[in-house]
């Protein structure tokens, strides 16, 4: 699960990322400090992949049945 959702910003000839002044405290980094950042782009797979659906079921009849047959609940 994201930590952080952000987006990335133009500065000059570079790119970068807005840290929220909240995030900086809780985990203590100061300016200049080096982190490790894992970069995941934001999109919907599902979507992309198959395109829209229209579906029989509404949806919360279809995730119970999944659950059922999952885990049966």
């Amino acid at each position: 699960m994201p930590e952080l959702i952000t987006k990335v910003r133009k500065w000059g000839n570079s790119y970068g990322l807005i840290i929220p002044q909240a995030i900086m405290e809780s985990k203590n980094l100061k300016e200049g400090e080096e982190i490790e950042a894992i970069i995941i782009k934001k999109s919907n797979v599902l979507r992309e992949t198959f395109g829209t659906h229209k579906f029989s079921k509404p949806i919360a009849k279809l995730m119970k049945e999944v659950d059922k047959e999952l885990y049966d609940i």
